[in-house]
């Protein structure tokens, strides 16, 4: 897809991250820390997608209390195309205020959604793949998703099921039906979709037509459809003082429930370039580059202070200060100036139950 004219980039950067607890917390959700290098998660998807769509067509839906962080992180973004949502109210939502508002700026806008805290480490790939998909979406007619090819037996995922091959995009990348999708199922299901080679990864990486998705919630999600509708209408200015209203009214529902799952025109392009959600710490552990004894140590600053004596296969984020370890292996310790953590790392998903132990106690000063 050589014209971009009317292409417009959908950063979805309000999550929690609860997973990557005590690093991650409400003010400084994991989009905004340093996990993979020099510049925050949000920075790296902001740049990585400009390759495909310059700053001024990149949209960026967050909670209102981030907004001061999205426009220092990302001051190329014209301020107007950041997008304070008063409330939470999950993907669905999210993603069709992008698509209303670029639809606002030009009725015939093809949107590319992407997330703020995802890794692909093969980013020539990725533009390839997201053009492909821009290409099919610029029919205003298909629903399009990025399936992400399996690499194991993941449990922490949804998949998509494709049906049929439906043709070529630009003679190379394969273009399916979706059949069906299952979410988060257990090891030996994830085994037995990994074997029969029909299985994705659901990203929740979606390409459409404004006007499509805008005909999807018209069908599938008429309420929230009518609340909305008259956001496609409206200047910039108006459009961010009419969204508390409608915010007070709609539902909170994802994506997938409200439109993926019931969409008779969504088709998928399988998406191969090294995808990872950075779901919790054994994932932080797997990205980085570990030492000889395999440990992995990680800070802000450029030389984080350890000693690590007899002990092997730990991921330590220091807060500065000297962390000493002897004899112990594949431990996670998460250290900042509230908090210490330490978990197991074949553990790292049950951080969650910390942080809903926190909150069943009521100690939000911690979460």
């Amino acid at each position: 897809m050589n014209d971009t004219s009317h292409t417009f980039a959908v950063i979805l950067a309000g999550g929690g991250g609860t997973r990557l607890w005590p690093k991650s917390r409400t003010k400084t959700p994991k989009q905004f820390l340093k996990l993979t290098g020099k510049e925050t998660m949000v920075q790296v998807a902001a740049q990585r997608i400009t390759k495909v769509v310059d700053w001024a067509h990149i949209i960026v839906v967050t909670n209102k209390m981030y907004i001061d962080e999205i426009r220092e992180e990302l001051p190329l973004i014209p301020p107007e195309n950041i997008i304070a949502e008063p409330e939470k109210k999950d993907t669905a939502m999210a993603m069709l205020v992008g698509a209303l508002y670029a639809f606002s700026r030009d009725p015939e806008a093809i949107v590319m959604n992407a997330a703020s805290d995802h890794v692909i480490t093969n980013v020539e790939e990725f533009v390839g793949v997201m053009k492909a998909a821009l290409l099919v979406a610029a029919d205003k007619t298909h629903l399009v998703t990025v399936g992400i090819q399996p690499t194991r037996p993941e449990t922490g995922f949804g998949y998509i099921k494709i049906g049929e091959l439906l043709k070529k995009v630009d003679g190379t990348l394969s273009l399916f039906k979706v059949d069906s999708f299952t979410e988060k199922p257990d090891v030996i299901t994830a085994q037995s979709f990994l074997s029969t080679g029909e299985y994705f990864w659901n990203a929740n990486m979606y390409v459409w037509a404004a006007s499509a998705l805008m005909d999807a919630f018209k069908k599938y999600m008429p309420e929230m459809y009518v609340l909305t509708e008259k956001l496609s209408r409206t200047s910039a200015e108006n459009f961010h003082e009419m969204l508390p209203d409608i915010y007070s009214q709609v539902s909170a529902i994802s994506i997938d429930y409200a439109i993926s799952e019931k969409a008779d025109n969504l088709v998928l392009i399988p998406g191969d370039f090294g995808w990872n959600d950075v779901g919790d710490w054994k994932v932080v552990y797997d990205l980085a580059q570990s030492d000889t004894n395999g440990n992995v140590v990680l800070n802000d600053d450029d030389q984080p202070l350890s000693l690590l004596i007899n002990s092997e296969n730990n991921l330590i984020e220091s807060n500065g200060r000297l962390i000493a370890l002897y004899g112990v292996n594949d431990l996670v310790i998460v250290d900042t100036p509230e908090i210490l953590m330490i978990i197991p790392k074949n553990k790292s998903q049950d951080v969650k139950k910390l942080v809903e132990k926190l909150k069943a106690d009521g100690k939000k000063e911690y979460l």
